[in-house]
This record gives C-alpha cells, structure tokens and sequence, in this order.
C-alpha cells in the first residue's frame, strides 16, 4: 500500500472514506498526521497533548493556555497555520496545545474534559484556559491581531475593529499606514486616535462609528490605539496628550482638532461639512464619573471602604494637577488588573482632594499626586515612586517600604532664598533683581537645572540687591501663588524689579546661562549710574 496517497478524510468527506481511514493501523495514522502537520507547518511551538496526565500537567504548569480541539487531524488546518504565527509572538506570555479528538488516544482524553469539536462548524473547537481551570470558549475572530490580543489579555475588551458595526471605520495598525492613508485618501479624514483602556475612548466608539457609517462616501473616519510607545513620535507631531485625540485632515494636511467629547454622530457629521478650529474647550469629564475601574472615595466613604479592603492604594489627587492627569491612565490601567482580579493582591482607589478635605487634612496632604498604601485601615507607605502601570502592580504583588526620600532641595544649605506665598512679595520688593525658579521636586527639567542655578546663586550671594530665588509649585498654598505668576509648566523663570514682574527668562539653563543674565543686569545698570554722573 502507498501510503503516501493516504489522506483523513474532512468533514465533508464520505462514510465510505471514513471507514477506510478508520481501518488502517495506528502506526499509518500517524505517519499521515506527521506528513500534513509538515503541510500546514505547525509550530513546534504548539503543544500537542493526547493523554490526560500530560493535559493536567500542561494546565497545571503554564497560567494561560489557548487548546484546539479539533474533530480530525486535518479539520484544524487552517487554524493550525494561524495558530503557529500566534504562538510565535506571544511566546513566553501564552501557550498553544492541540487536541486532535479523532485518534484513539485523543478521543479518550476529548472524552474525559467533555469536548466535542464535531459540534462546531469545520470541526474545529477553541477553549482557553486561566491558571489551571477552564476560562471561556474563544469566540473572537479568527485572525492573527484578534488571537495575540486575547492571549496578551484574556480578560481584557475585544479590539474595536472585531465589531461587526464598525466596519465603516479604517482600522489603522501601523505609522506606514497611517502615513499611507493620508496619502493616498482624496476624501476628508477625521482621525481617532484612542486607547483601549480609555473609559471616554470606549463612550465615544460607538458614537464615532455611527459618523462613519452616516458619512460613508463623503469623509473617511478612521481609528488608531496610538497608545504603545511605538507612536511617541506622532503623539508629539498632533500634539496627543490624551485620548481620545481627534484630527482632521484633508489632502493630507492636519488642519483642526476636534475636541467635543460629548458629541452625537450628527455633530460629528455636521462639523465635517464646516469643520473650524475648537472654540471653546469643552468641560472635561470628573475621573469619578469616567468609565474608569479605579474606586473613587470620599470623606464619607473612606473609613468604611479601608475596612472592607485589607490592602488599598490611595491616590490623592486634584483635577488641575497636570501630573496627576498625566499619571491617571496608569493608574486605570493598573485598576483594570487589579480591581477585577479574584485573587488581586489589593485594590486602587482615588479621591479628590479639593472636594473631600476632611481624608486630605488627616494625612496632611500638601501636594499632587500623593500615594499612600493603606493595610487593615491602617497607612503603611507613601510612595511617589509609583507613576507607571508597571511599578504599581509591582508594589501591589510585594508591598514593601519605599527607598528614604532623597533631602530636598530646600533642606540643603545653598544660597538660593526658597520663598512661599507668605514671603514670596516681601522679599522681592526689597531686590531690584530676582530670578526666581517656579519648580516641582518630580521634574527631571527642574532637577536637572538646579545645581546651576545654585552656583548662580552662590556667585552673587554678596550683592545685596540681587536674589536667586525658588518656589516649589507643589508645596501648600504655593500652586495657587505659582497661577498667578502665570506659570504653566516646569521649570518657569521669572525676572522681577522690586517685585514687578519684568519678562520670562528664556535662556540656557547652564550656569552660564544663569549667571550671563544677571552680569547683564548689572551691567546695565553700572551704565546708567555712569549716564547719570556724566549728566550731572
């Protein structure tokens, strides 16, 4: 007999077939499913499992396992090749077994966990497994991005382009695509470009794919998650500081930001036949009522929620402070795990300081953000070295003490005057020159730049009218003192005459930049005092 010319017969084969293949010796069987598994180019990659001792083995030892059962050998062919590809990119996050169900030994085993892939259409059953048990049956498309998006996430929210009503969207995967399709696009573009965690993002998909479907034709609306650090570089270039970011485009060129979050589809559609420039910003969401997975408290709610959670992370937080909104996506993405988790390590909450003061006053909450880790109600920590996802859950799964603080600029002996809002008028009324140094002791810009500005302030220690001063933005009654010197970012240098403000400082921030400045200064001033002898 030839056995090369054997072949299992498909679903669809006749029972003639069937029983034929049936007939044939086990060790032919194999030499036939070892001749297609080299057909399709199965990964080695893919676990192969019939007994099951070794499936209870495969369960027991790796946490996140996607098994095809299939009905025959051949009936996963065309998972099998897709299979492989995924198995190769989520390798060491993911495994891939395949259970073939027509052989003697994997009926049995197919048999023992109840499965019978004969049920599903071409014979072909995915089920994954979490941590030793049965999960869920995945039921997501059957494509590459969709697979390693589930194995990355198994938890997690399918990818916006699997929905079926947002086929009207352009998915965009890549900055090869996005570039190309700005290029090649004759129509209007109105770009989304989203996160998957985002709680507005997911608010406002819907939304946005019912524009697309209404507008097909006319405008081309298209979505890309633009969160991995892979697209830094087109964050800068649209200015994306948070999600969603809106941008329309035509012939290529960026033109306007869309920025009402609050939209219908019939806006969307109406701005694109007039789309202008945002007027006026719209107001923007309170973190407590986003779709958020953090647990949002209050000065009511405090006590009785520590109760209720051994282990909680507190973030204490204001709705101006620029680093608190730019560490909330973070920190959501860590409650995503966390929150959700039935065997989390502990849970993240946040409260907004301002409005609940009473919870902020006890813990003598000066600044933001401010993270406090909380154990049987008790305050253990505080960390504010906990900024990224990554670092959160790491302290979550091993809370220990954090590194002592580094001593602060303050409390180290210099020559620069660390002024407040109760002193910072007083003393700079009585200098005819001030630069001061508006600062956030987190900022790598402002750290950076103090050893220089030190060494200014220590060159003209002896000139009585001169001071090199620093307020930290963060501390107290400071931020709003900080506002009213107009301060937006850090650092901010200030020049001031007798306590008038004269011009921003724009300057190197070297010690020559520093000093140069104030030499300057003096150097006009030593001219006017000769001007005017001369005159008299």
């Amino acid at each position: 007999m030839d056995t090369g010319q054997i072949v299992e017969p498909r679903a669809h084969s006749k029972h003639g077939d069937a029983k034929n293949w049936n007939k044939l010796p086990a060790e032919l069987k194999s030499v036939c499913v070892l001749s297609l598994l080299e057909a399709v180019k199965v990964s080695p990659l893919i676990e192969k499992v019939n007994e099951h001792k070794d499936f209870k083995k495969l369960l027991r030892t790796r946490t996140n396992v996607l098994v095809l059962y299939t009905k025959t050998a051949t009936s996963g062919d065309s998972h099998l090749k897709l299979l492989s590809d995924v198995a190769q990119t989520v390798k060491g996050q993911g495994t891939i077994a395949w259970v073939n169900c027509g052989d003697s030994e994997g009926r049995k085993l197919c048999k023992k966990v109840k499965v019978d892939p004969s049920s599903k259409h071409g014979g072909a059953k995915l089920l994954h497994y979490k941590d030793g048990t049965f999960h869920t049956e995945y039921n997501r498309p059957a494509t590459f991005k969709s697979m390693v998006a589930f194995l990355k996430d198994p938890s997690g929210p399918p990818l916006w382009e699997e929905n079926p009503e947002a086929k009207d969207v352009i998915h965009i995967e890549t900055e090869k695509d996005f570039r190309k399709l700005l290029k090649k696009e004759e129509r209007p573009v109105l770009m989304m470009f989203y996160a998957p965690w985002c709680g507005v993002c997911k608010r406002m998909q819907p939304i946005f794919q019912q524009a697309a479907t209404e507008t097909k034709g006319k405008y081309a609306l298209a979505g890309m998650n633009l969160h991995p650090a892979e697209f830094d570089g087109l964050k800068e270039e649209y200015n994306v500081k948070g999600y969603p970011t809106f941008c329309y485009f035509e012939k290529g060129k960026f033109l306007h930001h869309y920025e009402n979050y609050g939209a219908t589809a019939k806006d969307i559609a109406d701005w694109l036949k007039n789309p202008q420039p945002p007027q006026v910003k719209a107001p923007e969401v309170p973190w407590s009522e986003s779709d958020s997975s953090v647990y949002h408290l209050t000065d009511e709610s405090f006590d009785s929620f520590l109760k209720d959670h051994p282990a909680v992370l507190v973030m204490f937080y204001a709705p101006w402070c620029g680093h608190c909104k730019k560490m909330k996506p973070a920190y959501d993405e860590a409650a995503e795990i966390l929150n959700k988790g039935s065997d989390s390590p502990g849970v993240l909450a946040a409260m907004d300081a301002t409005v609940h003061k009473a919870v902020g006053d006890r813990f003598k909450i000066s600044g933001f953000p401010t993270v406090k880790y909380f154990e049987n109600g008790e305050e253990k920590y505080t960390l504010p070295q906990l900024r990224s996802k990554e670092k959160i859950l790491e302290f979550m799964h091993n809370p220990e003490a954090p590194p002592p603080p580094e001593q602060s600029w303050e409390e180290k002996p210099s020559s620069v005057s660390h002024l407040g809002l109760e002193d910072f008028r007083e003393t700079l009324k009585k200098k005819k020159h001030a630069l001061v140094m508006f600062y956030a002791p987190w900022c790598p810009h402002c750290k950076s730049a103090v050893p220089h500005f030190t060494t200014a302030a220590e060159l003209f220690k002896d000139d009585r009218k001169i001071v090199y001063a620093a307020v930290d933005c963060t501390k107290g009654q400071n931020h709003d003192l900080c506002k009213q010197e107009g301060v937006e970012g850090y650092p901010t240098f200030n020049h001031y005459n007798y306590g008038k403000f004269v011009e921003k400082y724009n300057g190197d921030r070297g010690e020559v930049g520093f000093i140069g400045f104030m030499r300057s200064l003096r150097g006009r001033d030593q001219e006017k005092v000769v001007k005017k002898k001369e005159e008299l």
